[in-house]
């Protein structure tokens, strides 16, 4: 199989690629998590300036019931 961790990571000569796509993969999801996380913040700031403009806001609003 392989002789050490050194012929584990060449992986047969293909391991820039093997690694690279891992990482890449490993940035790109880091990266679709935090974007998600900005995006979700800004829709809920949205949402708090909006019900208070509506005069909506009271205990209702901020324990996430309903009318």
């Amino acid at each position: 199989m392989w002789d050490g961790i050194g012929d584990f990571l060449a992986m047969g000569g293909h391991g820039p690629w093997v690694w690279g796509s891992y990482g890449a993969a490993l940035v790109l999801f880091l990266a679709e998590v935090l974007l998600l996380a900005r995006r979700r913040q800004r829709v809920y700031r949205m949402i708090r300036r909006r019900a208070r403009a509506a005069g909506m806001s009271g205990p209702s609003m901020n324990e996430g019931g309903g009318a």
